[in-house]
């Protein structure tokens, strides 16, 4: 994992999953400021005519200054990057982000990050992980999701939001042991998953689009990794995060978290930080995982 580290210091780990400079020049806010950088993405129009944006917590009658931009949807997915790569980091290293000497600076209200700690993910409370395989794909998982947040970051140049204050022991659970740990990240990677798929048809830059995608499709490996991980394992810690939610065996029947057409389940950015901040009220800007809130334009829960 040091190695991904170090390449993606370098640009070399960038550079490898992704064409940076095409995607900086897709983004178009490389080395400029964030004031101008919020426009840049065009105004979106047609805002109230996309199906579920009035659950977005930016319909175009709360944005008076001309509408969500891509840049907005790119520290959206910033916030929720940082929140998994902490996640991952601290429990295969007991390292942060900052501790493992990734960048987490940037616009907003920078936080610390509290909870969580090493998970053993082979053995614990007498059981064992029965596949022998765990340790290897969570540390895969760490390693992309660290690759997210420095992907976002060097796209969005210096309109880039800083890491806010992150509780990883938010749910007082995830962390006592590797069947803990495999039911949150269970719910992390799907979630993560439903919040591409909700804010892609608010991307108007094919480019980000593209790249969004791609990064969609890795979250989608990991979210059907841990599920059958989960359910080999007979996760007894399984839990549902909202009633769209599918849970895979044994608590639930679905190996995979799609509808009766195939396709995956998608949730707009309201309903994400509904369960992020753990609060479905409407309005609520904080809380649960984000005690402070998030950085950037789209802060609110709407369900």
């Amino acid at each position: 994992m040091e190695n991904r580290i170090q390449d993606n210091k370098t640009g070399g780990g960038l550079e490898k999953g992704v064409n940076r400079r095409v995607f900086v020049r897709g983004v178009g806010i490389a080395g400029v400021g964030v004031a101008g950088a919020a426009f840049l993405a065009g105004k979106l129009g047609v805002l109230d005519s996309i199906p579920g944006i009035n659950k977005v917590a930016l319909g175009s009658a709360a944005v008076n200054a001309g509408a969500i931009t891509d840049v907005d949807i790119l520290n959206f997915a910033l916030n929720l990057e940082y929140l998994e790569a902490e996640f991952y980091t601290v429990a295969t290293t007991g390292k942060t982000l900052e501790q493992s000497g990734i960048p987490v600076t940037g616009a907003g209200n920078p936080g610390k990050t509290t909870g969580g700690r090493l998970v053993n993910l082979s053995n614990s409370s007498n059981k064992t992980e029965v596949t022998g395989n765990l340790k290897a794909v969570v540390e895969d998982i760490a390693g992309d999701e660290q690759q997210h947040v420095m992907l976002l970051r060097t796209a969005l140049g210096s309109a880039a939001i800083a890491k806010p204050a992150i509780n990883l022991d938010a749910l007082g659970t995830g962390f006592e042991g590797f069947l803990h740990f495999i039911a949150l990240a269970r719910a992390f990677e799907d979630v993560g998953v439903s919040a591409y798929g909700g804010a892609a048809p608010l991307i108007t830059s094919k480019d980000i689009l593209a790249t969004a995608a791609r990064i969609a499709l890795t979250e989608a490996n990991h979210a059907g990794s841990l599920r059958t991980l989960a359910a080999v394992n007979k996760d007894p810690f399984l839990f549902p995060v909202d009633s769209k939610d599918l849970l895979p065996p044994p608590a639930g029947k679905q190996y995979f978290v799609v509808d009766g057409q195939g396709l995956a389940i998608v949730r707009t950015p309201g309903q994400v930080l509904a369960i992020v901040y753990h609060n479905t009220t409407n309005g609520a800007t904080a809380g649960g995982f984000f005690p402070n809130g998030v950085n950037g334009n789209i802060t609110s829960v709407s369900v």
